[in-house]
C-alpha cells in the first residue's frame, strides 16, 4: 500500500492547471479537471470532442500518415474523420524527406557557411588590428599637431609680452628721465626766485640793470608727457578665428575652408609675346590684357597672343608700370618726366606731376577711382594717394615713427584689396606688407611658411574675388597665396613658372603669369 506521500505524488493533474485529473479528450488526448472541460471545449469550437472519465481514455492512436494540407503527421483515424478530404502522404516518406533536409543542411552549415564566417572573422580581426592602428596613428599626428599650435599660440602671446614690456620700459623711462630733468631744474628755478627777490629788495641799480630774463626759457619747459597706454583687444569667432591687438599690433589665427587644392593648378593657355623682358600684366575681361616691359611701347594681347591694340608712350621712354582704372582707362608712369597719363580715346594725357625730387614708379588704380603711386627720391620709398591731381594721402612711417619701407632701388608693386587693404610688393626688403585703408601696418610676408629653398623675392602682388593675397616669387618659380590675414595657403609651384613677375586675375577667376625672360604668359585655372 503507498504512504500518503507516495500517492499524492502519483497524482495526474489537469493539462490546463494544477487540479486532480477527472475527464480526458480522446480526441485531443487532453487530461481534464471538471471545471476545465467547458474551458477545452470552447477553445476548440472547430473540432469534435469526445469527453469522458478518465479512466475510460482510450489510448493514442499511432500516427503513420502525414497531413499535407494540416502540416502535421495524422493517424489512420483522424485520416478518415477530421482530416477527410486533405491530401495525405505515408509519415515514412515525410520523414525520409526530412532526414535527407537535415543531412543536406548540415553538410553546407558544417563545410561551406562555418569556415566561410570563420574566415570573415579572422578578415574582421585583422581589419579591426589595422583599424585600431591607423586611429591610433591619426590620434598621436593630432596630438603631434596640438604641441605645434599650442607652440604658435605661445610664440604669438610670447611677442606679445615682450610688446607689452618693450612700451612699458620705453614709457618707464621716459617718465623717470622727464622726472629727472624736472627734479634737477625745480632748485634752480628756486635758486633765481630767490635771487631775483634779492635783487628787489637790495635795489642795485647795476644788478637791475644786468639782470637777463630767463622766463621764457622756463615757461617752454615740458611739464607734461603725452603717451597712451595701449589697450589689449580680443576676439573670438568660435571655430573660425581668434584675434589679439595691442597697440596697433595684431595677430590672427584663422581656421578656413580649404578652397584649393594644388589638383586644381592647369594651364589654360600658353600665350606667347614678343615683349622681352615681360615685366607687367594687366587683364582686360576675361581673353585679353595689356602688358609692358622695357619697351616704349605697351601692348594689348588676346589669349591667342595676337596683338590687338598698342600705345606708344608720349615720352618715348618705357613705362615704369601700368593699371587700369575701374572705366577700363589705361594709366601708366613716366619715370624720367615725373608723370603719370592716362590715354583716353587712344590720347595720351597728363594726368599727374609728382613732386621735386620724387619721381614714380609703381601704381595701380583704387576701386574708389583714385590711384596709389609709389615714389622715389633716389633712396626712400612711399606711397602716395592721388584723387586726381590731389594729394589725398602721403604713408611712409609707421605709428612709431619708423619707416615702413626699407630703402633700395627696386620699385614698390601696389594692389588694393577688396577690402581696401593696400597689399605691397617691396622686394628690397624681400617683403610682402599689407596696409589697412588708413596706413597702418596690419601684417608682414617674408615667404617662410612655404619652406623654399630659394631666398623669397616678390614681385608683382594682386589679389582677388575671395580677398586671396597672389605673390609672384621670381627666386623659386612660384606664387604664393595668402588669405586676406595673411596666413598662408598654398604654392602654386607645378606649372613651369620660370620667373615670374607680372601677374593679373581676369574676370573668370583665372590667373594670367607674365614669365620675365622668356615673355609667355600662362593662363592658369587655380581656384574651384
Amino acid at each position: 500500500m503507498a504512504t500518503p506521500i507516495s500517492w499524492a505524488q502519483d497524482v495526474i493533474t489537469c493539462d490546463l492547471c494544477d487540479n486532480p485529473t477527472e475527464q480526458f479528450c480522446n480526441n485531443c488526448q487532453v487530461s481534464l479537471c471538471v471545471d476545465c472541460v467547458s474551458k477545452h471545449v470552447d477553445s476548440r469550437k472547430s473540432l469534435p470532442h469526445e469527453i469522458v472519465p478518465f479512466k475510460n481514455r482510450k489510448k493514442p492512436m499511432v500516427c503513420e500518415a502525414y497531413c499535407q494540407q494540416c502540416d502535421g503527421p495524422v493517424c489512420f483515424k483522424c485520416i478518415l474523420d477530421n482530416h477527410k478530404g486533405d491530401d495525405g502522404v505515408e509519415l515514412s516518406k515525410v520523414v525520409a524527406n526530412k532526414k535527407e533536409e537535415i543531412e543536406k543542411d548540415t553538410n553546407e552549415i558544417e563545410t561551406v557557411i562555418i569556415p566561410k564566417c570563420e574566415k570573415r572573422e579572422k578578415e574582421t580581426k585583422v581589419r579591426a588590428s589595422k583599424c585600431t592602428a591607423k586611429y591610433e596613428e591619426l590620434e598621436e599626428e593630432t596630438e603631434e599637431h596640438r604641441i605645434l599650435w599650442h607652440k604658435e599660440v605661445d610664440t604669438i602671446f610670447n611677442k606679445f609680452c615682450c610688446l607689452i614690456k618693450s612700451l612699458r620700459d620705453d614709457h618707464l623711462h621716459t617718465l623717470e628721465t622727464h622726472q629727472n630733468d624736472l627734479k634737477t631744474l625745480i632748485p634752480e628755478m628756486k635758486k633765481t626766485v630767490e635771487r631775483n627777490k634779492e635783487i628787489l629788495n637790495n635795489d642795485r641799480l647795476s644788478e637791475v640793470i644786468n639782470y637777463k630774463s630767463n622766463i621764457i626759457e622756463y615757461r617752454n619747459i615740458q611739464t607734461d608727457i603725452h603717451f597712451e597706454i595701449p589697450s589689449l583687444n580680443a576676439k573670438i569667432v568660435q571655430g573660425s578665428e581668434l584675434k589679439i591687438e595691442v597697440g596697433g599690433y595684431m595677430s590672427t589665427l584663422t581656421h578656413n575652408l580649404d578652397l584649393f587644392t594644388s589638383e586644381l593648378n592647369k594651364v589654360i593657355a600658353t600665350i606667347p609675346t614678343k615683349v622681352k623682358p615681360l615685366l607687367k600684366v594687366v587683364c582686360v575681361g576675361s581673353d585679353k590684357a595689356w602688358i609692358s616691359g622695357k619697351d616704349t611701347t605697351i601692348y594689348c594681347v588676346d589669349i591667342h597672343g595676337e596683338v590687338q591694340d598698342s600705345i606708344k608712350t608720349a615720352s618715348l621712354e618705357r613705362p615704369t608700370d601700368i593699371t587700369l582704372t575701374k572705366q577700363g582707362d589705361l594709366i601708366y608712369t613716366d619715370y624720367k618726366n615725373k608723370t603719370l597719363n592716362i590715354v583716353r580715346q587712344g590720347r595720351i594725357e597728363v594726368l599727374v606731376t609728382t613732386q621735386e625730387g620724387w619721381k614714380p614708379r609703381g601704381l595701380c588704380a583704387t576701386g574708389s577711382g583714385d590711384v596709389l603711386v609709389n615714389l622715389y627720391n633716389g633712396s626712400r620709398n612711399k606711397i602716395v594717394l592721388f584723387q586726381g591731381q590731389t594729394v589725398k594721402q602721403e604713408i611712409y612711417k609707421d605709428g612709431n615713427g619708423k619707416e615702413i619701407f626699407k630703402r633700395g632701388k627696386f620699385k614698390l608693386l601696389l594692389s588694393e584689396n577688396n577690402n581696401e587693404d593696400i597689399c605691397i610688393s617691396d622686394p628690397n626688403a624681400n617683403m610682402v606688407i599689407v596696409l589697412d585703408n588708413v596706413g597702418c601696418v596690419r601684417f608682414r610676408y617674408d615667404g617662410t611658411p612655404a619652406r623654399k629653398e630659394e631666398v623669397f623675392c616678390p614681385s608683382q602682388v594682386v589679389t582677388d574675388s575671395m580677398n586671396q593675397i597672389i605673390v609672384a616669387d621670381y627666386n623659386n618659380d612660384c606664387l604664393h597665396i595668402l588669405d586676406e590675414n595673411g596666413q598662408f595657403l598654398r604654392c602654386v609651384n607645378s606649372c613651369e613658372l620660370n620667373s615670374p613677375y607680372g601677374l593679373s586675375v581676369d574676370t573668370e577667376g583665372r590667373i594670367w603669369v607674365g614669365l620675365c625672360y622668356s615673355g609667355e604668359i600662362k593662363v592658369i585655372q587655380y581656384m574651384k
